[in-house]
């Protein structure tokens, strides 16, 4: 199963004018907006997706495939739990082998620290009764021989993998025979407004009748928010990926120490990415929500590498409009897919480190880079509430490069808050006005 990021020269699965109304309107056809809709459906509501461009044409089809509980930030932890009960069964549901593997997630200690850290958070994983544990440097090296001096692990064996190019398009095409009126080339240019609350949206291809909306919109969300007076300090950073030649590597898991991750593909190569890495472009919402960010900042400054502008038309372009009219073309339309370059100094780096990791094997020869766009929030966990100051907006997204994992279990709870019901989690940690009552920004205690 090789594959590689959805573009605009895949032919629309799912073309057509969307109906004149619906019971609720799902903006976005990544992860979490396909299940939140494929939630929906299935309480017998009446759902239109709409995206602007391709399912899963951004960051859904371009993150590293990962389904894991390990390392996340607590709050997550029991949605996560959740989410993978859902994946596991999936497939079925959607009669397609998207390559969901339960191989394990390996995190690898690059020193003393790393394994304290590992530990600390041993603990949040026994609260939940996972079946995460740490691996000594003999019991690593037993699994995945190395020439790095790695020094330990932290393993999670019930964690799992999926090809999120095949995975999430195939459960947009499931939700569809459920009844879920889906639309590609289809951007939402504004929210419908009627006495203060929300009575449909704006398409390129006209109305939509409805009164709840969920905005799950990805790196758009923010822009698309504040047009209409909902304040999401949300910002986007640039996550390069690359996927190698077929490799003789037998590891089959997925896993990452301070440097590069990988994992195993279907065609025989792996999944190779600079870990933690990313760039971060400075546009004016970033400027404006600099106070916010600085304390993720401040704990990954290393891995973070601050670029002057984004190219013209991205979400937090100089350029990009922050106001316009429901009848005029609109940002969304003008870039279908966030199709980012990816840091080729970023892949020469990790190729090296990945040699030296592992001599036996060598320089990775690349088959093809590519790059995604992360929606991430100042604590690094997603927006999952209601936006009071909108009634009827229900706004998912900020899931910070976690989404793909946890998105059935997100997918979930959004469909129960639509629908008015207890969601069965503490959300609590995924409110909207945390980032404008006062609150303090907290970095969890994820790794």
């Amino acid at each position: 199963m090789s594959g590689f990021p959805i573009s605009l020269a895949v032919p629309a699965r799912h073309p057509g004018p969307p109906p004149p109304a619906a019971d609720v309107v799902v903006i976005g056809g990544g992860v979490a907006g396909v299940m939140t809709a494929w939630f929906l459906a299935r309480v017998g509501q009446k759902v239109v997706l709409c995206e602007k461009g391709r399912i899963a044409g951004e960051q859904s089809s371009r993150n590293w495939g990962w389904i894991r509980k390990q390392g996340r930030d607590p709050a997550e932890l029991p949605i996560m739990i959740e989410a993978l009960d859902i994946w596991r069964g999936l497939e079925a549901e959607a009669q397609t082998d998207f390559g969901f593997r339960e191989a394990g997630v390996l995190y690898i200690a690059n020193g003393a620290k790393d394994m304290a850290d590992y530990e600390a958070w041993l603990a949040h994983a026994r609260t939940h009764g996972l079946d995460t544990r740490l691996l000594s440097r003999t019991e690593l090296e037993e699994r995945l021989p190395n020439s790095a001096g790695w020094v330990g692990g932290l393993l999670t064996p019930s964690d799992a993998r999926a090809y999120p190019w095949l995975a999430v398009p195939a459960l947009a095409a499931a939700a569809a025979r459920m009844g879920v009126s889906v639309h590609e080339d289809c951007a939402v240019r504004r929210l419908d407004v009627a006495a203060g609350r929300i009575a449909g949206v704006v398409t390129e291809k006209g109305r939509i009748r409805a009164d709840r909306v969920v905005l799950a919109g990805g790196a758009w969300s923010s822009l698309l928010a504040r047009a209409e007076g909902v304040h999401l300090p949300q910002l986007m950073v640039r996550a390069t990926v690359t996927a190698t030649v077929p490799l003789d590597f037998p590891f089959e898991g997925a896993a990452a120490d301070n440097h590069f991750a990988f994992r195993k593909r279907g065609d025989g190569g792996l999944t190779l990415t600079p870990g933690g890495r990313h760039d971060f472009w400075l546009g004016p919402d970033a400027f404006r929500h600099m106070r916010a960010f600085l304390p993720v900042l401040k704990k990954d400054w290393r891995s973070t590498r601050l670029l002057p502008a984004a190219p013209s038309g991205y979400p937090d372009a100089w350029g990009t409009p922050r106001r316009w009219d429901g009848d005029r073309e609109s940002p969304f339309e003008r870039m279908r897919i966030l199709n980012p370059a990816p840091n080729l100094a970023f892949i020469e780096r990790i190729r090296d480190q990945f040699a030296a990791a592992f001599p036996q094997v060598g320089r990775p020869a690349i088959a093809t880079a590519w790059a995604g766009m992360i929606d991430t929030m100042p604590d690094v966990v997603p927006v999952i509430d209601h936006a009071a100051a909108l009634p009827g907006l229900t706004v998912v997204t900020g899931l910070s490069g976690h989404g793909f994992g946890i998105g059935p279990g997100v997918g979930r709870v959004a469909a129960d808050l639509v629908m008015g019901r207890d969601p069965g989690h503490d959300l609590t940690r995924f409110r909207l006005p945390r980032f404008t009552d006062g609150s303090e920004i907290v970095i969890g205690p994820s790794l």
